[in-house]
């Protein structure tokens, strides 16, 4: 097993401890596609959430922090939930290899449960920490009714882009978030703290301009990377759409602070009353277009949005490899029964031209020919892992 390449970053090693269907598991791959095969059921998604679990945030699933805890009985949502799950992985990138781990450790002395982080086995103030050292991103066939749903799982997906450039994002968001929910809260009890009131505001118009100016420069730079179509997958047209991203798009980020501020003053009856708040980040959505066709995505075919979808994801890991150095980890749950033969071999091929580490599941292997002799092979079955062909050195599951 050789140290990752510049512009490079890979799992080398991953151990998983009471997560989901698995006791006890682990796998050695190579820093170059993953393809994990086997039947439906068998805890081939479960691996790759675990891996996303490796950067800041809920993972694929978007768990609670005690969802992933194995069960004694998997079927039975309400039997006793096992010992607390823990993930730990090397991984391997442009500066060396690092240690990180991370799971639920349960509530203690008083204590709340919390998710805990290590990085080279010193624990770590938060999850934000995971964020320096690595970057995940994910396309699950939940995610095929991306442009369908509603505008926040769209948000979602643009703040992950983001994440790989910039893992500070996630605290503004996170801080963004808090601050509307407390002022929700005063509001729906009278705003009688006007101090108060005016320094939650004040806190939401300073991160969520930072926010909005963060999705919008995303935005931008996936919008010039996917104009022109790549083989079979589609151009696309990217850009935002929202009242704060209008503002930043006409004038400066003091400007939009201004009339942010406005709004959200002027909102506070009406926000009173229905709850939230008008105007702010939190109302953005991701407004994508297929480039030829003119047609905004969700009026393109199924087929198509899938191609966008997947398109904008390369798209960013070009992006990331150029201006970052090192190219996400990208993992695909089972994206090959989503593609046609052609795409597929379209998308084998820019994934190796990348030379990024792919995690990708199915339950046919012969759908991954195109990998052959160029990816590690596991099978996984009954939450036991073990290599399928040219693959590293798999430790049973327990």
């Amino acid at each position: 097993m050789g140290a990752a390449r510049a512009g490079f970053c890979a799992v080398t090693r991953l151990r998983v401890t009471d997560f989901r269907n698995y006791r006890r598991a682990g796998l050695d791959p190579a820093p170059r596609p993953v393809v994990l095969t086997g039947p439906n059921g068998a805890g081939k998604t479960n691996l790759l959430e675990a891996v996303s679990l490796l950067a800041p945030g809920r993972g694929l699933r978007g768990a609670q922090l005690a969802e992933p805890d194995r069960r004694e009985e998997a079927d039975d949502p309400d039997a006793p939930a096992g010992r607390p799950w823990a993930v730990a992985a090397r991984v391997e990138g442009p500066f060396g290899p690092v240690d990180l781990g991370t799971g639920r450790e349960p509530a203690e002395g008083g204590r709340a449960e919390r998710r805990v982080v290590r990085v080279d086995g010193q624990p770590a103030k938060s999850q934000q920490a995971l964020g320096e050292h690595v970057s995940v991103v994910w396309l699950t066939p939940q995610m095929d009714r991306l442009f369908l749903d509603g505008s926040s799982a769209r948000r979602r997906f643009l703040d992950r882009l983001i994440y790989g450039f910039d893992p500070a994002h996630a605290g503004r968001v996170n801080a963004y978030e808090q601050a509307l929910r407390q002022r929700a809260r005063l509001l729906k009890d009278g705003g009688a703290d006007g101090a108060w009131l005016s320094a939650l505001e004040a806190q939401m118009i300073e991160r969520g301009v930072a926010i909005a100016a963060a999705r919008r420069d995303m935005a931008d730079r996936l919008d010039r990377a996917c104009r022109q179509a790549e083989g079979p997958f589609p151009g696309a047209r990217v850009g935002l759409d929202g009242a704060l991203d209008q503002w930043l798009a006409e004038g400066s980020a003091l400007a939009a602070e201004e009339r942010f501020a406005d709004a959200l003053k002027a909102a506070r009856p009406r926000d009173a009353e229905m709850g939230g708040a008008g105007v702010g980040p939190h109302r953005t959505d991701l407004a994508v277009r297929h480039a030829a066709k003119g047609l905004p995505a969700d009026q393109c075919s199924t087929g198509e949005q899938k191609a966008l979808l997947t398109a904008i994801v390369l798209a960013h890991a070009r992006l990331q490899a150029a201006e970052k150095g090192a190219a996400p980890i990208l993992l695909l749950d089972e994206v090959a029964a989503h593609l046609d033969s052609e795409r597929r071999a379209a998308l084998f091929g820019r994934l190796l031209d990348l030379g990024l580490q792919a995690w990708i599941t199915g339950t046919d292997r012969t759908a991954f020919e195109g990998l052959e002799g160029r990816a590690d092979f596991f099978r996984v079955d009954a939450a036991q892992v073990t290599p399928d062909g040219d693959a590293g050195a798999a430790p049973g599951a327990g």
